[in-house]
């Protein structure tokens, strides 16, 4: 069957075969949380993208697959209630951004900053530090080494959905000292990282993998970036 990246809590995951990698996406929990099992095709080796909610649904995802990194990509809790069971189970290393790290479950064994790559078996992710909806909320990019750079693929958190971009709040456990390090207006500052750092770097084909919800790409959402700036969210 096609992937369509069009999952439901309760049912079950979708998987594609992409250059090198496949990619296999469940949701979890009571926000329908997204997470990504991206499995190297030549060696085995597995990374997972937030271990959102539902430990043992994520463990029979993993089904064996040596994960040696879990991405969790923001602070926030709905993104990492199953993170100690299944970091237990696989062993893996956390990565997170330093900005976010601390308020994590676990000990975080990588502090992950903008630009830098990760690698399991053959394949390769680079993190991009997406600053507004947290302060240390990253995105996962692969391009299979630059075969796909014409069409890559992009694991956005919460940060980019279809229609806009994540909320900006901060919420319970920021400090005003926080919120004032990463600008005045968190949105804005959300809206320019996502602009210069996906829009602006990306092609129109990359494939969005949002922290909620259904995929999209850059291309279906350019068009309404100067809509999201006007309205503020």
């Amino acid at each position: 069957m096609t992937y369509s990246g069009e999952v439901h809590v309760g049912g079950p995951p979708d998987t594609r075969e992409i250059d090198g990698l496949t990619v296999t996406k469940i949701a979890v929990g009571p926000m329908d949380n997204n997470a990504y099992l991206l499995r190297c095709a030549r060696t085995g080796r597995g990374l997972l993208i937030d271990a959102a909610n539902e430990a043992g649904r994520l463990i029979e995802m993993i089904d064996g697959t040596p994960v040696g990194t879990i991405v969790t990509t923001h602070r926030h809790a709905d993104h990492w209630q199953a993170l100690p069971e299944v970091q237990a189970r696989t062993g893996a290393v956390v990565v997170a951004h330093p900005a976010d790290a601390d308020e994590l479950p676990v000990e975080v064994g990588h502090r992950a900053e903008h630009g830098e790559v990760l690698t399991f078996g053959d394949c390769a992710v680079s993190l991009i530090h997406l600053r507004g909806h947290t302060p240390g909320s990253l995105a996962v990019l692969y391009d299979a080494g630059g075969r796909l750079s014409g069409t890559p693929h992009v694991f956005t958190g919460d940060s980019l959905f279809p229609g806009g971009v994540g909320k900006t709040s901060y919420g319970s456990g920021y400090t005003s000292s926080q919120a004032a390090a990463n600008g005045p207006d968190s949105f804005t500052l959300l809206l320019n990282d996502v602009t210069e750092r996906l829009f602006n770097r990306l092609p129109d084909a990359t494939w969005v993998y949002p922290g909620h919800g259904y995929d999209t790409t850059l291309g279906a959402e350019r068009p309404h970036l100067g809509e999201w700036r006007k309205r503020g969210w």
